[in-house]
């Protein structure tokens, strides 16, 4: 094996025995002792030197503005691509219902504040981006019968955005980036066919990070994880948990197989409706009537 090649798959051995986080303070004190002994060049030993410092970077704790910029980042993306709707009195109401659930949050507070969007599309999706931003398709608003299956929706986005799991999905993300510099530093070193197959193996692994989240969704653990939270949250405000298996089971019947909306971003509805199940057991129902008008009458038109 090249001294090359061997300087990438110690830096990435070390990666997983010892923690990426520690691998920025490793690779200055490896890439230190082997230039001085001479079995790497003061190029290659600054190559291993930056390999270090890029990967432990990706694990820094990301903070609440950069959490707030990365959101407005992926809110670009989605808005991009879903038209917002102009619908004032629609987006004041999803606001109303979101801010009340957001404030009885385990998060009630980010950088920038909630903020709840209706998108002019018949697709049956929501999503959630990093620090607060939450949208609604007009198709998700159609599964809706009265405002607890609305905020059973804005819950379930709202328990992604406390727990972080955009953050968790672009801090991989942002490793793949770091890996990419192990590759534009091995490009100083190798040549021929070897670069041409490394260029190409980093570059296939880089993907827009809000393509990521609105294409894939969230992994069945993350969504499990949120809905949980919203059972907790529609409680808390004073809905019917059980709003949120009564939104996905109007859901499935919606839905239609490989589509590009909700069926393929998240997990089988009726798989959801049943992991839900005994948690419900025991929970109180409340009367759903007078929200229903309310509902009703803000949304009719939307």
């Amino acid at each position: 094996m090249s001294r090359c090649r061997l300087l990438f798959s110690l830096a990435l051995a070390t990666c997983f025995l010892a923690g990426c986080e520690s691998l920025g303070v490793i690779s200055e004190i490896g890439a230190a002792a082997a230039v001085s002994t001479g079995y790497l060049s003061p190029e290659q030993g600054e190559s291993l030197r930056k390999t270090g410092a890029a990967v432990g970077e990706a694990f820094t704790e990301i903070t609440p503005e950069q959490e707030y910029f990365i959101g407005r980042a992926v809110g670009a993306t989605v808005a991009g691509r879903y038209r917002p709707a102009e619908a004032a009195a629609a987006n004041h109401y999803l606001n109303l219902v979101g801010q009340t659930l957001a404030r009885a949050s385990d998060l009630p507070e980010t950088f920038g504040g909630y903020h709840f969007l209706l998108l002019d599309s018949e697709e049956i999706n929501a999503f959630a981006a990093p620090g607060g931003l939450i949208f609604v398709t007009r198709g998700m608003l159609r599964c809706c019968r009265d405002e607890d299956a609305l905020a059973a929706v804005l819950a379930h986005e709202i328990g992604h955005v406390q727990l972080r799991h955009g953050l968790q999905a672009i801090k991989k993300s942002r490793l793949t980036t770091a890996l990419t510099i192990i590759g534009t530093e091995g490009a100083k070193q190798l040549a021929g066919q070897q670069l041409a197959d490394l260029t190409d193996a980093f570059a296939g692994s880089i993907g827009d990070i809000t393509a990521t989240l609105v294409n894939n969704g969230y992994s069945r653990a993350f969504e499990r994880e949120a809905d949980r939270a919203a059972l907790v949250l529609l409680q808390r405000v004073g809905y019917t948990p059980a709003a949120l298996t009564d939104m996905l089971g109007e859901m499935q019947r919606r839905l239609k197989p490989g589509g590009a909306d909700f069926a393929r971003t998240h997990p089988d509805p009726a798989e959801r409706i049943a992991e839900l199940a005994p948690l419900l057991k025991g929970l109180p129902a409340t009367d759903r009537a007078a929200r229903e008008v309310r509902f009703q009458r803000a949304l009719g038109g939307a």
